[in-house]
């Protein structure tokens, strides 16, 4: 009996001699000193003791929640089963790096809808957009704040994007419609109103032969993108003149609108052909790049100027939703019919395997979409009602956002501390103080 009590207390007993060390600028420093610790902590006894290491520098510090990092993964298990299974020997000094953890500050009030909402785009930190079930767009300059009704479509909206923004007042939206249309939107995020002011498209886009899926524009802002039921992608330019260009010969016509005023009617300037299903989401991030997922479970890559898809990853689910972004701005995420986000790098050999798989929803994925300036972070939402935030160096979720009452059907980013959401519940969310810098 006695043994084992010796045995005991030398487990209890058992310290690791460390360094904690950080990116963070003061005053989250600590001094860059090795100390011993209990080999047993927790990441919540970590953070403890580098909350006192600062206090010892700073009486006024206030304690606050940190993440851990050893070799560049999240430490997610006490310290010594950590070591363990990593196989990381602990009779050295160990480093350990200490990050500020994610943490959601605060929920504001729900921006409601009159039916479900399902597209929003975070892209300009003016102002949300969003696409709703009753047909409607909808600009938001806060939370129960809208200053801009989008009025027109006939059928409901499945996807929005923010064409241009770069000016300071007047933007341009594109929106994406089951109406088998795209539309074009100017509108001044300057305007001081009293109530939404009604505004029509400036541009009406015809071409697709069913339900248009996913809207996405070009960096410049002098096209967009769109994927359709009908499998195909087609461009389009933005412009409002009547003029397209050398480029080619397009179709137009003007037609006056109920209240009389004329829009314009632009057809595609070209197609791309290749998917067999849906093209549920598309994305472009660079003039000659195009990326899209389909219903067919394949990610395709785009060479615009061929006109050719230049690489294939199939998954084996149909897929909903597809961001590029982290390392190289390169990693490839999707999500669709079955509760796993996956990622892929196509840079890697044997690419259709994915790098990493997130498996903590319960149901499909509906969005995904990286944090435009980390390397490590990204957001996916669910039918399961929820939100989850990844890091890269963690297979668990650094948060769950749980505010919405029945299926998310889009989420983003915005202002790169808030996230963004709309579901089924007719609710735009927007959960603030996200920092993952």
């Amino acid at each position: 009996m006695g043994t084992g009590m010796d045995m005991d207390s030398d487990v209890e007993e058992r310290r690791v001699q460390v360094r904690f060390i950080t990116k963070l600028k003061p005053p989250f420093k600590v001094p860059n000193t090795s100390i011993a610790i209990p080999a047993n902590l927790t990441r919540l006894g970590l953070s403890t003791i580098v909350n006192s290491l600062l206090k010892a520098g700073d009486d006024e510090w206030e304690s606050q929640p940190f993440d851990f990092l050893i070799d560049g993964e999240l430490v997610r298990l006490p310290l010594e089963q950590f070591l363990l299974a990593k196989g990381i020997s602990a009779e050295k000094v160990l480093e350990i790096e200490y990050t500020r953890a994610v943490v959601l500050q605060k929920e504001d009030e729900p921006s409601l809808h009159d039916d479900w909402v399902s597209a929003v785009d975070g892209s300009c930190p003016r102002f949300i957009l969003t696409g709703c079930y009753d047909n409607l767009g909808r600009v938001w300059k806060a939370a129960g704040e809208c200053t801009h009704i989008l009025e027109g479509h006939g059928g409901a909206i499945t996807s929005v994007s923010v064409v241009n923004s770069e000016g300071t007042d007047s933007v341009t939206v594109a929106t994406a419609s089951k109406d088998e249309t795209l539309r074009l939107w100017k509108f001044d995020t300057e305007e001081h109103l009293d109530q939404p002011s009604k505004i029509r498209a400036f541009k009406i886009l015809r071409g697709h032969n069913a339900p248009v899926q996913s809207v996405a524009a070009e960096a410049s802002g002098s096209m967009i993108c769109s994927g359709s039921w009908d499998c195909t992608i087609n461009l389009w330019r933005t412009n409002e003149s009547d003029t397209e260009g050398d480029l080619v010969s397009i179709k137009k016509r003007k037609v006056k609108n109920k209240a009389g005023e004329s829009q314009l009617e632009g057809g595609a300037l070209s197609t791309l052909v290749g998917h067999t299903q849906c093209v549920s989401s598309v994305y472009w991030p660079e003039p000659n790049t195009i990326y899209s997922a389909s219903w067919d479970h394949s990610v395709r890559r785009w060479d615009v100027e061929m006109g050719k898809d230049l690489s294939n990853i199939f998954c084996g689910k149909a897929l909903h939703c597809l961001h590029v972004g982290g390392e190289g701005s390169a990693l490839i995420a999707a999500g669709g019919s079955d509760p796993i986000l996956r990622v892929w790098d196509p840079r890697k050999p044997g690419t259709s395997a994915p790098i990493y798989q997130f498996s903590s929803h319960n149901s499909w994925i509906s969005a995904c979409k990286w944090h435009s300036e980390s390397l490590f972070h990204l957001l996916s939402a669910s039918y399961d009602g929820k939100l989850m935030l990844w890091d890269l160096r963690t297979a668990w979720p650094l948060a769950i956002i749980d505010s919405h009452e029945d299926k998310v059907l889009c989420a983003d980013w915005w202002k790169g501390d808030s996230v963004i959401s709309g579901g089924v519940d007719s609710k735009l969310r927007i959960s603030s103080g996200v920092s993952v810098l």
